[in-house]
């Protein structure tokens, strides 16, 4: 049989994950240019190529591993978030399109907070791959930025990102529990944590992805309440906590944070999709 063309692999490929994927084309898509070190504009250009065998075949596998839930960022070793590329390991969850409103609203309350004195600085608890962090960091140039995370080994990818990025001296890392490993009060604090309930999540995401960054107790609260129990001690008095939520605790976490912040206005932002997902409790505004 004659080798098959590039438009034949996608044609099969986008087949073969229809029935696991909600994005199969774009699977497979950005498989095939993994393997063939293109960008994904070429394979339209490309389309009637027939790669190597042994192409074929390295795609094959990949499509075969997808088709079991493996996430694509995982495959192909990064993911663009923000407008940033990172690198990307079974480490750490893959970055979200979702979390982008998180880093927008924090920029928003940093920019409101700007020229006030000694520049900003800015703690980003369970960092993962540092995507928020070094998001962050991109676009506030006189903010001092610090990613924590408990796992060693999120770390190490977060530094590779803060690196790739040319941030080292903006970002740094700091191993430990939630706030704990911060030596002083910070003028935001920013947050995507755990919060799932591990029995209702995507059995591939649970199959793939690290239970540490997904766990988040029986109402996917418990670390919610242990990081706004500590909040208050780490946080400047005109500061603001922005925590990414997932769409069914908007009320839930609201209601921790005016717990942990009386004085403080507190709104609960949507995503794109309509859903809550991000909740401020900001004390410049109140």
């Amino acid at each position: 049989m004659a080798p098959q063309t590039i438009a034949d692999l996608l044609r099969a490929a986008t087949s073969q994950l229809a029935a696991t994927s909600a994005t199969p084309r774009l699977d497979a898509e950005l498989l095939l240019t993994h393997v063939l070190g293109w960008p994904r504009a070429r394979l339209l250009a490309e389309r009637d190529l027939r790669p190597p065998e042994e192409t074929a075949a390295a795609f094959a596998a990949l499509v075969e591993r997808r088709g079991r839930g493996e996430p694509v960022a995982y495959l192909v070793g990064h993911r663009e978030f923000y407008g940033l590329d990172f690198f990307v390991t079974p480490a750490t969850l893959v970055p979200r399109p979702e979390t982008e409103l998180l880093v927008e609203l924090a920029l928003e309350a940093a920019l409101r907070r700007a020229g006030r004195g000694a520049p900003l600085r800015i703690v980003d608890v369970g960092t993962g791959t540092g995507a928020i962090a070094v998001a962050l960091a991109a676009h506030l140039p006189q903010a001092q930025i610090y990613a924590v995370d408990l796992s060693a080994t999120a770390l190490e990818v977060a530094r590779r990102n803060v690196q790739r990025h040319g941030l080292a001296g903006r970002v740094r890392l700091l191993h430990g529990d939630l706030l704990a490993p911060l030596e002083g009060p910070v003028d935001l604090i920013v947050s995507n944590p755990p919060y799932t309930i591990l029995d209702e999540v995507e059995p591939a995401v649970r199959a793939y992805e690290p239970r540490l960054a997904l766990e988040g107790g029986p109402d996917g609260a418990a670390v919610y309440r242990r990081l706004l129990s500590a909040a208050p001690a780490y946080l400047q008095t005109e500061g603001a906590v922005l925590l990414e939520i997932g769409a069914w605790q908007g009320e839930l976490v609201a209601g921790l944070l005016r717990e942990a912040f009386p004085a403080a206005a507190v709104a609960v932002h949507q995503d794109l999709a309509g859903r809550d997902r991000v909740v401020v409790a900001d004390l410049l505004q109140a």
